[in-house]
Protein backbone atom coordinates (compact mmCIF):
# COMPACT_ATOMS: atom_id res chain seq x y z
CA UNK A 1 0.00 0.00 0.00
CA UNK A 2 2.78 2.79 0.80
CA UNK A 3 4.47 1.81 -2.48
CA UNK A 4 1.25 2.94 -4.07
CA UNK A 5 1.09 6.34 -2.46
CA UNK A 6 1.76 9.09 -4.52
CA UNK A 7 5.02 10.75 -2.44
CA UNK A 8 3.46 14.53 -3.07
CA UNK A 9 2.77 16.90 -0.59
CA UNK A 10 -0.78 19.59 -0.96
CA UNK A 11 -0.89 23.03 0.48
CA UNK A 12 -4.07 23.52 2.49
CA UNK A 13 -5.38 26.47 4.80
CA UNK A 14 -8.14 25.95 7.72
CA UNK A 15 -9.82 28.44 9.85
CA UNK A 16 -9.69 29.15 13.85
CA UNK A 17 -12.85 27.27 14.72
CA UNK A 18 -13.25 24.47 16.53
CA UNK A 19 -13.86 22.37 13.59
CA UNK A 20 -10.71 23.09 11.85
CA UNK A 21 -12.64 23.76 8.47
CA UNK A 22 -10.55 23.63 5.18
CA UNK A 23 -10.73 27.62 3.28
CA UNK A 24 -8.03 26.28 0.84
CA UNK A 25 -6.08 23.33 -0.72
CA UNK A 26 -4.10 22.68 -3.75
CA UNK A 27 -4.30 19.90 -6.06
CA UNK A 28 -2.52 17.79 -4.88
CA UNK A 29 -4.77 16.71 -2.46
CA UNK A 30 -6.41 14.36 -5.04
CA UNK A 31 -2.66 12.40 -5.60
CA UNK A 32 -2.42 11.77 -1.52
CA UNK A 33 -6.58 11.28 -0.34
CA UNK A 34 -8.05 11.07 -3.56
CA UNK A 35 -10.37 14.17 -2.49
CA UNK A 36 -10.78 17.16 -5.28
CA UNK A 37 -10.24 20.31 -3.22
CA UNK A 38 -14.21 21.19 -4.18
CA UNK A 39 -15.09 18.38 -2.04
CA UNK A 40 -13.44 19.09 1.02
CA UNK A 41 -13.83 23.10 1.04
CA UNK A 42 -16.15 24.29 4.17
CA UNK A 43 -15.81 20.56 5.96
CA UNK A 44 -14.21 20.02 9.20
CA UNK A 45 -10.25 18.49 9.26
CA UNK A 46 -11.16 16.35 11.93
CA UNK A 47 -13.60 14.14 9.19
CA UNK A 48 -10.38 12.83 8.09
CA UNK A 49 -8.58 12.26 11.37
CA UNK A 50 -8.46 8.58 12.88
CA UNK A 51 -10.78 8.28 15.56
CA UNK A 52 -8.09 6.77 17.90
CA UNK A 53 -5.85 10.52 17.32
CA UNK A 54 -8.97 12.73 17.25
CA UNK A 55 -8.80 14.28 20.78
CA UNK A 56 -5.17 14.40 20.46
CA UNK A 57 -5.33 15.99 17.00
CA UNK A 58 -7.98 18.71 18.14
CA UNK A 59 -5.91 19.02 21.53
CA UNK A 60 -2.82 19.91 19.09
CA UNK A 61 -4.76 22.03 16.61
CA UNK A 62 -6.16 24.46 19.53
CA UNK A 63 -2.46 24.53 21.54
CA UNK A 64 -0.76 25.40 17.64
CA UNK A 65 -3.16 28.59 17.95
CA UNK A 66 -2.74 29.17 21.22
CA UNK A 67 1.06 29.16 21.39
CA UNK A 68 1.24 30.95 18.14
CA UNK A 69 3.56 28.10 16.57
CA UNK A 70 5.27 28.19 13.36
CA UNK A 71 7.34 25.32 10.89
CA UNK A 72 5.75 23.05 13.51
CA UNK A 73 5.45 19.09 11.67
CA UNK A 74 3.26 16.22 13.18
CA UNK A 75 2.71 12.60 12.11
CA UNK A 76 -0.94 11.30 12.17
CA UNK A 77 -3.46 9.21 10.06
CA UNK A 78 -5.87 10.93 7.35
CA UNK A 79 -8.35 9.44 5.60
CA UNK A 80 -8.54 8.35 1.99
CA UNK A 81 -11.63 8.62 -0.05
CA UNK A 82 -11.42 5.24 -1.39
CA UNK A 83 -12.23 3.09 1.62
CA UNK A 84 -9.67 0.17 0.33
CA UNK A 85 -7.10 2.46 1.39
CA UNK A 86 -8.04 3.25 4.74
CA UNK A 87 -6.18 5.67 6.51
CA UNK A 88 -2.62 7.48 5.14
CA UNK A 89 -0.05 8.36 7.55
CA UNK A 90 0.93 11.50 6.67
CA UNK A 91 3.40 14.54 7.67
CA UNK A 92 0.96 18.29 8.50
CA UNK A 93 2.82 21.18 8.69
CA UNK A 94 1.29 24.38 9.74
CA UNK A 95 1.95 27.90 10.79
CA UNK A 96 -0.41 30.30 12.40
CA UNK A 97 -0.97 33.18 10.07
CA UNK A 98 -2.75 35.96 11.74
CA UNK A 99 -6.29 34.22 12.06
CA UNK A 100 -5.77 30.91 9.71
CA UNK A 101 -3.91 27.72 10.04
CA UNK A 102 -1.23 27.47 6.92
CA UNK A 103 0.82 24.58 5.93
CA UNK A 104 0.66 21.17 3.95
CA UNK A 105 0.47 17.40 4.28
CA UNK A 106 2.12 15.10 2.49
CA UNK A 107 2.84 11.36 2.47
CA UNK A 108 4.90 10.51 5.47
CA UNK A 109 7.50 7.60 4.56
CA UNK A 110 10.91 6.85 6.39
CA UNK A 111 14.32 7.77 5.37
CA UNK A 112 16.04 10.81 4.06
CA UNK A 113 12.98 12.82 3.33
CA UNK A 114 11.64 12.41 6.76
CA UNK A 115 15.01 13.31 8.38
CA UNK A 116 15.11 16.41 6.38
CA UNK A 117 11.72 17.76 7.01
CA UNK A 118 11.80 17.06 10.99
CA UNK A 119 14.91 18.42 10.92
CA UNK A 120 14.25 21.45 9.90
CA UNK A 121 10.91 21.79 11.76
CA UNK A 122 10.57 23.96 14.97
CA UNK A 123 8.62 21.14 16.22
CA UNK A 124 7.97 17.37 15.70
CA UNK A 125 4.79 15.15 17.73
CA UNK A 126 4.26 11.80 16.46
CA UNK A 127 0.58 11.09 16.88
CA UNK A 128 0.07 7.78 15.55
CA UNK A 129 1.64 5.34 17.68
CA UNK A 130 3.21 3.43 14.94
CA UNK A 131 4.89 5.90 13.91
CA UNK A 132 7.20 6.84 16.41
CA UNK A 133 10.17 6.26 14.09
CA UNK A 134 10.05 9.63 12.89
CA UNK A 135 10.25 11.30 16.48
CA UNK A 136 13.10 13.54 16.18
CA UNK A 137 15.24 14.24 19.60
CA UNK A 138 17.70 17.67 19.32
CA UNK A 139 20.58 18.04 21.65
CA UNK A 140 18.50 20.37 23.78
CA UNK A 141 15.88 18.07 24.34
CA UNK A 142 15.32 16.35 27.45
CA UNK A 143 17.47 13.13 27.73
CA UNK A 144 14.96 9.61 27.17
CA UNK A 145 17.72 7.61 29.10
CA UNK A 146 16.84 7.31 33.08
CA UNK A 147 19.87 9.26 35.09
CA UNK A 148 22.17 7.06 37.11
CA UNK A 149 22.05 6.89 40.30
CA UNK A 150 25.33 9.03 42.54
CA UNK A 151 26.69 7.29 45.10
CA UNK A 152 25.19 8.81 48.37
CA UNK A 153 21.83 7.44 46.34
CA UNK A 154 22.89 3.83 46.00
CA UNK A 155 21.61 2.73 49.21
CA UNK A 156 18.25 3.51 48.18
CA UNK A 157 16.33 2.27 44.83
CA UNK A 158 16.95 4.40 41.95
CA UNK A 159 14.06 6.98 40.61
CA UNK A 160 13.95 7.68 36.99
CA UNK A 161 13.46 10.98 35.52
CA UNK A 162 10.49 10.06 33.97
CA UNK A 163 8.59 8.70 37.61
CA UNK A 164 8.03 11.70 40.56
CA UNK A 165 8.39 10.53 44.10
CA UNK A 166 5.12 9.95 44.20
CA UNK A 167 5.03 7.40 41.76
CA UNK A 168 3.45 9.70 39.00
CA UNK A 169 4.75 9.90 35.05
CA UNK A 170 6.33 13.45 34.14
CA UNK A 171 8.24 12.15 31.20
CA UNK A 172 7.97 14.44 28.40
CA UNK A 173 5.48 12.09 26.50
CA UNK A 174 3.49 12.79 30.07
CA UNK A 175 3.87 16.56 29.92
CA UNK A 176 2.29 16.81 26.38
CA UNK A 177 -0.44 14.56 27.39
CA UNK A 178 -1.77 16.61 30.32
CA UNK A 179 -1.30 20.07 28.32
CA UNK A 180 -4.27 21.98 29.47
CA UNK A 181 -7.37 20.15 28.41
CA UNK A 182 -9.79 23.21 28.40
CA UNK A 183 -10.03 24.02 25.13
CA UNK A 184 -12.44 27.21 24.54
CA UNK A 185 -13.00 28.64 21.05
CA UNK A 186 -15.01 31.26 21.55
CA UNK A 187 -13.04 33.58 20.62
CA UNK A 188 -10.03 32.77 19.33
CA UNK A 189 -8.22 35.93 18.41
CA UNK A 190 -5.69 36.94 15.97
CA UNK A 191 -1.94 35.89 16.73
CA UNK A 192 0.93 36.87 14.88
CA UNK A 193 1.08 39.50 11.87
CA UNK A 194 2.24 36.79 9.82
CA UNK A 195 1.32 36.58 5.61
CA UNK A 196 1.23 33.83 3.37
CA UNK A 197 2.21 33.38 0.01
CA UNK A 198 1.99 30.52 -2.62
CA UNK A 199 4.62 31.06 -5.46
CA UNK A 200 4.38 29.27 -8.61
CA UNK A 201 7.76 26.82 -8.32
CA UNK A 202 7.95 26.36 -11.72
CA UNK A 203 9.05 29.92 -13.14
CA UNK A 204 12.02 31.53 -12.81
CA UNK A 205 9.44 34.66 -11.72
CA UNK A 206 8.22 32.38 -8.83
CA UNK A 207 4.62 34.36 -9.79
CA UNK A 208 2.43 35.19 -7.08
CA UNK A 209 -0.48 32.63 -6.53
CA UNK A 210 -2.06 33.65 -3.47
CA UNK A 211 -1.49 36.28 -0.74
CA UNK A 212 -3.41 35.32 2.54
CA UNK A 213 -3.84 38.66 3.66
CA UNK A 214 -2.75 42.51 3.38
CA UNK A 215 -0.84 42.93 6.47
CA UNK A 216 2.58 43.17 4.62
CA UNK A 217 1.56 43.60 0.85
CA UNK A 218 -1.79 43.93 -1.02
CA UNK A 219 -3.10 41.02 -2.24
CA UNK A 220 -4.88 42.84 -5.34
CA UNK A 221 -1.11 44.30 -6.20
CA UNK A 222 1.13 41.17 -5.63
CA UNK A 223 -1.54 38.23 -7.77
CA UNK A 224 0.03 37.61 -11.30
CA UNK A 225 3.49 39.47 -10.24
CA UNK A 226 7.08 38.23 -9.84
CA UNK A 227 7.81 37.98 -6.46
CA UNK A 228 10.87 39.08 -6.81
CA UNK A 229 9.39 42.71 -7.72
CA UNK A 230 8.65 42.99 -4.38
CA UNK A 231 12.55 42.70 -2.90
CA UNK A 232 14.64 44.93 -2.74
CA UNK A 233 17.53 44.35 -5.62
CA UNK A 234 20.02 44.24 -2.59
CA UNK A 235 18.72 41.04 -1.06
CA UNK A 236 16.70 39.48 -4.91
CA UNK A 237 20.02 37.42 -4.86
CA UNK A 238 20.14 35.93 -2.00
CA UNK A 239 16.85 35.05 -1.86
CA UNK A 240 16.64 33.73 -5.13
CA UNK A 241 19.67 30.89 -3.89
CA UNK A 242 17.49 30.13 -0.84
CA UNK A 243 14.31 29.82 -2.99
CA UNK A 244 16.51 27.54 -5.76
CA UNK A 245 17.80 25.50 -2.67
CA UNK A 246 14.48 24.85 -1.43
CA UNK A 247 13.02 23.95 -4.85
CA UNK A 248 15.93 21.12 -4.79
CA UNK A 249 14.74 19.72 -1.59
CA UNK A 250 11.65 19.66 -2.72
CA UNK A 251 11.73 16.57 -4.67
CA UNK A 252 11.21 12.91 -3.96
CA UNK A 253 12.79 9.74 -4.32
CA UNK A 254 10.92 9.41 -7.90
CA UNK A 255 12.37 12.87 -9.10
CA UNK A 256 8.64 14.27 -8.66
CA UNK A 257 7.92 17.91 -6.88
CA UNK A 258 7.26 17.05 -3.47
CA UNK A 259 7.87 18.78 -0.11
CA UNK A 260 11.67 18.87 1.45
CA UNK A 261 11.70 20.81 5.02
CA UNK A 262 11.79 24.56 5.99
CA UNK A 263 14.36 26.94 5.12
CA UNK A 264 14.18 30.13 7.00
CA UNK A 265 15.62 33.86 6.00
CA UNK A 266 15.71 37.40 6.58
CA UNK A 267 15.46 40.37 3.60
CA UNK A 268 14.18 43.63 2.36
CA UNK A 269 10.74 43.29 0.92
CA UNK A 270 9.03 46.39 -1.33
CA UNK A 271 5.40 46.85 -0.68
CA UNK A 272 5.59 49.40 -3.65
CA UNK A 273 6.93 46.98 -5.84
CA UNK A 274 9.46 47.69 -8.62
CA UNK A 275 9.78 45.77 -11.71
CA UNK A 276 12.32 42.88 -11.39
CA UNK A 277 12.31 42.11 -15.25
CA UNK A 278 14.86 44.71 -15.95
CA UNK A 279 17.59 43.30 -13.42
CA UNK A 280 16.68 39.74 -14.63
CA UNK A 281 17.93 41.55 -18.33
CA UNK A 282 21.19 42.73 -16.75
CA UNK A 283 21.80 39.57 -15.18
CA UNK A 284 21.27 37.43 -18.42
CA UNK A 285 24.21 36.27 -20.50
CA UNK A 286 25.09 38.54 -23.57
CA UNK A 287 23.56 36.10 -25.90
CA UNK A 288 20.39 36.02 -24.38
CA UNK A 289 20.87 40.01 -23.71
CA UNK A 290 21.49 40.29 -27.59
CA UNK A 291 18.83 37.94 -28.78
CA UNK A 292 16.46 40.10 -26.11
CA UNK A 293 17.32 43.23 -28.00
CA UNK A 294 16.61 41.46 -31.59
CA UNK A 295 13.38 40.55 -30.76
CA UNK A 296 12.47 44.40 -29.41
CA UNK A 297 14.10 45.87 -32.79
CA UNK A 298 11.27 47.82 -34.52
CA UNK A 299 9.39 46.49 -37.96
CA UNK A 300 11.06 47.47 -40.98
CA UNK A 301 8.23 49.51 -41.91
CA UNK A 302 4.52 50.86 -40.68
CA UNK A 303 2.40 48.15 -42.66
CA UNK A 304 3.67 46.08 -40.11
CA UNK A 305 3.64 47.75 -37.11
CA UNK A 306 0.19 46.19 -35.73
CA UNK A 307 0.26 42.52 -36.69
CA UNK A 308 2.72 40.36 -35.06
CA UNK A 309 2.93 36.62 -35.65
CA UNK A 310 1.52 35.58 -32.41
CA UNK A 311 -2.05 37.55 -32.64
CA UNK A 312 -0.63 39.86 -29.43
CA UNK A 313 -0.03 43.48 -29.55
CA UNK A 314 3.87 44.19 -30.27
CA UNK A 315 6.07 45.14 -27.09
CA UNK A 316 6.33 48.76 -26.36
CA UNK A 317 9.41 50.49 -27.68
CA UNK A 318 9.34 52.99 -24.96
CA UNK A 319 9.34 51.59 -20.96
CA UNK A 320 7.69 53.96 -18.61
CA UNK A 321 9.78 55.19 -16.06
CA UNK A 322 8.79 53.32 -12.43
CA UNK A 323 9.25 55.43 -9.79
CA UNK A 324 11.90 54.91 -7.39
CA UNK A 325 10.28 52.64 -4.05
CA UNK A 326 11.34 54.14 -0.93
CA UNK A 327 9.09 52.18 1.25
CA UNK A 328 11.46 48.73 3.10
CA UNK A 329 10.23 46.16 5.09
CA UNK A 330 13.14 43.78 6.85
CA UNK A 331 10.82 40.12 6.82
CA UNK A 332 11.66 37.12 8.67
CA UNK A 333 10.59 34.37 6.19
CA UNK A 334 9.62 30.66 6.15
CA UNK A 335 10.24 28.83 2.54
CA UNK A 336 8.70 25.43 2.28
CA UNK A 337 8.79 23.22 -1.39
CA UNK A 338 5.65 20.96 -2.27
CA UNK A 339 4.19 19.81 -5.17
CA UNK A 340 1.83 22.26 -6.12
CA UNK A 341 4.10 25.38 -5.35
CA UNK A 342 6.36 27.03 -2.79
CA UNK A 343 5.01 28.29 0.68
CA UNK A 344 6.10 31.61 2.16
CA UNK A 345 5.60 32.91 5.52
CA UNK A 346 6.14 36.91 6.43
CA UNK A 347 6.42 38.75 9.02
CA UNK A 348 8.60 42.13 9.91
CA UNK A 349 11.64 41.19 11.19
CA UNK A 350 11.93 42.33 15.06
Amino acid sequence: MESETPRVSFISIVDFSEEARWLYLTESVSDLLGFEPRELMGRSAFDLVHPDEFSRVKQMHYDTIREDKAAALAYLRLKHKNPFKGYILCAVSRTVVHSVLVGSVSFAAPGGKALQNASTAQEVEVITPSAKNFDLRRWGDPSPMFLSPTPGDLSSPAVSSSTSTDGSDTSPDSNRRQKTSVISFNPMPSRSSRSALILDRFSIHCTVLYCSNDILLSPMKVLGRSFFDFVTSRTAHNVRSSIDVIKAWGVNERGQPSDGGFGFGKFMLLPDGRDSRVEDAQDAPLSRRRERLHSRAPPPSKRYASHSSSGTPPHPRVRTPLSIPDHEIPVDAIFSGHSDGLLLILRAAL
